[in-house]
């Protein structure tokens, strides 16, 4: 064994270890903030286990969309959350623990004995040397429609999540006579920040 290959070895021992450790804190601990912090510990080392396979556009892109995209979201939205008082206690709620973890067996069975009975091959092939570059030219010559229908469609979200944002431009639809509005969940009064603490007493 080569020095690189020990090196190679001991980082993808210490990957593991951070991925299986850092995965079980998500799901044991009970404050959703560490868990998000933990999450972004997963997601940063898988990005290390893509480095180690020379996946460098992929490790990149692990690193630019799920840790500092969806893992800072999920962490926002908990924040935003503020939750401030706990569950009440569920009858029979050790049925939900129990019926996770069948499952997360069964799903670990399944991935294992794909692994096992699949037939692996080495290739020889040479790496990439720079895999963004051949992932941009089959960006934009074998995959140019998918890679445009995807980014018209991350267009539209974003146009409508704006519009979803500021609500001032949507007009307000009363329910006409003899409707109600069961359906719709009451919303907090939009005041201006401004406006709320001028309406507020001070204090001399």
């Amino acid at each position: 064994m080569t020095i690189a290959e020990g090196v190679q070895l001991v980082a993808f021992a210490l990957l593991t270890f951070m991925i299986i450790g850092s995965a079980i804190g998500v799901v044991l601990l009970e404050n959703i903030v560490y868990s998000g912090f933990l999450l972004g510990g997963v997601l940063v080392s898988m990005a290390g286990m893509y480095l180690l396979l020379n996946a460098d556009f992929v490790a990149a892109a692990q690193l630019l969309v799920y840790v500092g995209a969806v893992n800072v979201l999920i962490i926002y939205a908990i924040m935003l959350v503020n939750k401030r008082e706990s569950f009440p206690p569920l009858t029979r709620g050790w049925i939900r623990p129990v019926s996770t973890a069948a499952v997360s067996l069964g799903l670990f069975a399944l991935l294992a004995t794909t692994i096992l009975s699949t037939p692996w091959t080495i290739s020889s092939a040479p790496v990439a040397v720079n895999s963004a570059v051949t992932i941009g030219k089959h960006f934009f010559s074998d995959f140019l429609l998918p890679f445009e229908l995807a980014s018209v469609l991350l267009l539209i979200a974003m146009v409508g999540a704006i519009i979803i944002a500021r609500r001032d431009f949507i007009p307000e639809q009363k329910p006409a006579a003899g409707e109600t509005d069961v359906y719709t969940l009451p919303e907090r009064p939009r005041e201006l920040v401004g406006s709320a603490a001028e309406s507020t007493p001070t204090q001399e």
